[in-house]
């Protein structure tokens, strides 16, 4: 039996991914989960409070795999650069594993992401793991600058929430094919990070 603060947890997640923060109250949530107002507020206090621990939920494990399994890669490299495969495999990996047994939670990430609500929750979240990805990639990548290489971290994770979160009808079936998916997707990203720069960075560096 789930505690009272799972209850709300698991419905609100639900209710944002389906109906967004902004078009969910608390008396749904309340009414959904069969608790009472007082249980909010001595768990939550507020919406936003829940919101947050409900984004919580999901970064917490992931930044963790993510982090395990870059820090693995790191060590069989020693003092070398880790290669960009592998980078990827360690962030993307953890993400999709997540979705596939947790998807009421990508749902609502994506719905953040629409909503716009996706910045200020990476921020606190996402970031400082975003950062320590970035930085493995420039030790990588050496011959991109950094707003390339910015730019091309930006579209990564524009790929993977397209990937993630299910906002792509597949055109090709084969969607139920979790671990081919991800090796094509990091495939994919390999690509694009191992591109030779593009001519506005040839123009920036030869000044």
């Amino acid at each position: 039996m789930s505690s009272t603060k799972d209850k709300i947890l698991d419905t609100a997640e639900r209710l944002f991914s389906e109906q967004g923060f902004a078009g969910t109250s608390l008396r749904q949530i309340i009414a959904e989960a069969g608790v009472n107002l007082a249980a909010i507020h001595y768990h939550f206090g507020s919406k936003e409070v829940l919101l947050e621990e409900l984004i919580q939920r999901v970064a917490v494990p992931i930044n963790t795999a993510r982090l395990a399994k870059l820090e693995g890669y790191e060590g069989e490299a020693g003092s070398g650069p880790v290669p960009v495969a592998k980078i990827l495999e360690a962030f993307l990996v953890p993400a999709a594993e997540w979705a596939a047994e947790h998807p009421a939670s990508i749902r609502l990430i994506g719905r953040l992401h629409a909503e716009a609500m996706t910045p200020a929750v990476a921020e606190r979240h996402f970031k400082p793991t975003g950062m320590r990805f970035l930085e493995a990639l420039r030790r990588s990548l050496p011959q991109l600058s950094e707003r390339e290489l910015g730019w091309r971290f930006e579209f990564m994770l524009g790929a993977m929430a397209m990937a993630m979160t299910g906002t792509l009808v597949p055109l090709f079936g084969g969607a139920e094919d979790r671990q081919g998916r991800v090796e094509c997707l990091v495939a994919f990203i390999s690509g694009g990070f191992l591109a030779r720069a593009t001519r506005q960075q040839e123009v920036e560096t030869s000044k």
